[in-house]
């Protein structure tokens, strides 16, 4: 027992608080465990003897967690002197050396720089010559209007638009060939929604909306 004492009288006192905290805890748990609950509840703990299991292991590993967090002692101020003294020498050689390696590193930046930019310098001339020379494809990437024609029966557009083209009438969304959209349009309204219409974007790949919108915008204005 005196020993005991000993050791938490060697404890800082931020130790000695966390360890009487949950102390604390754990007695006031047992007292009402012991004495409180069963006398306002004669059949306790009951039904309930799961949790009060539970919670018996929960303040018992809270309390050995406790003892072993909080009941480090702290070294001798000798002790504690001269590790602070190694540290601080082992700190200044490494600053030593770290300042002749960030030198070395610093040299081999700029030399990694220069030939970064001549290597760009190159590569934005071999892309102009390209851009300069290829004459141009006329306006990609504005989809497929066949294909754009199985996604429209697909997606099942034709239940809410009207469109000639697709055989479609419905009449809940606007009549596409009435309103003729752009291609543009189309494909803004099918990534994002709007009014009644939910946005496709997730339903339908990049291609499938571009095929659709091609399809769409095609057929409206033909």
């Amino acid at each position: 027992m005196l020993g005991v004492v000993t050791v938490v009288a060697g404890l800082s006192t931020g130790n000695k608080i966390g360890l009487a905290v949950v102390g604390g805890a754990f007695i006031v748990f047992a007292l009402l465990s012991s004495f409180v609950l069963p006398k306002r509840y004669p059949n306790f703990p009951g039904r309930h003897v799961g949790w009060f299991v539970v919670a018996g292991v929960c303040f018992l590993l809270a309390m050995l967690t406790a003892v072993l967090v909080f009941g480090v002692e702290e070294p001798p101020a000798s002790e504690s002197a001269g590790t602070t003294a190694a540290q601080t020498t082992t700190a200044e050689t490494t600053t030593a050396q770290t300042t002749t390696s960030q030198t070395t590193t610093s040299q081999t930046t700029t030399a990694e720089t220069t030939t970064s930019q001549t290597t760009t310098a190159e590569t934005t001339t071999a892309t102009s010559t390209e851009d300069n020379g290829g004459g141009g494809g006329g306006g990609g990437g504005q989809g497929d209007a066949a294909a754009g024609k199985a996604v429209f029966a697909s997606a099942g557009c034709g239940g809410c638009h009207t469109l000639k083209a697709a055989k479609a009438s419905g009449n809940v969304g606007p009549n596409l060939d009435q309103l003729k959209p752009s291609f543009d349009q189309v494909e803004h309204q099918v990534e994002t929604g709007g009014g009644a219409m939910p946005s496709f974007k997730g339903a339908l790949s990049d291609k499938q909306i571009a095929d659709v919108s091609a399809f769409v915008s095609s057929s409206a204005s033909g």
